[in-house]
């Protein structure tokens, strides 16, 4: 398996596929929630194995900050540690990028995903699309 930044317009879509299958297909989220209009922007974060697409997430730069979000695995996938190493590779992106800190909102069934990655919560639960979730962040150092 590899972990990278989208090398092509086809594996951007790919990880848009993944994205919709997994948070409106299995969480119910709402198409207009998850095409939020920044995925342009954004630098897409993939785990390829075989050609396909297994998990990405995106980093959208804010000065300094780098907010990571739309972080998923294809289901079968989970367990394989893919969101940690989708994780380490948006931190070195984000850093390379010159960040100094990644922000996010971490759903609470992946809280401690982040934990176990050095992220801190801060914050109190809220709900986005009516899944719980709480504010992270991780300072980021060479």
């Amino acid at each position: 398996m590899e972990v990278r930044v989208a090398g092509s317009p086809a594996e951007v879509d790919a990880a848009l596929e993944l994205r919709h299958r997994v948070f409106c297909g299995e969480q119910g989220v709402s198409p207009a929630a998850d095409q939020d209009g920044r995925d342009p922007e954004a630098l897409h974060v993939v785990a390829v194995e075989d050609g396909l697409v297994l998990g990405t997430c995106r980093l959208v730069f804010d000065g300094t900050t780098a907010k990571l979000g739309r972080m998923v695995v294809e289901r079968e996938q989970r367990g394989r540690g893919i969101g940690a190493a989708i994780l380490r590779e948006a931190e070195v992106q984000s850093y390379a990028a010159g960040a100094a800190r990644i922000a996010l909102h971490a759903q609470m069934p992946a809280h401690e995903l982040y934990v176990r990655a050095g992220y801190v919560d801060r914050g109190s639960l809220f709900y986005e699309e009516g899944i719980p979730h709480v504010a992270m962040d991780k300072r980021l150092d060479a």
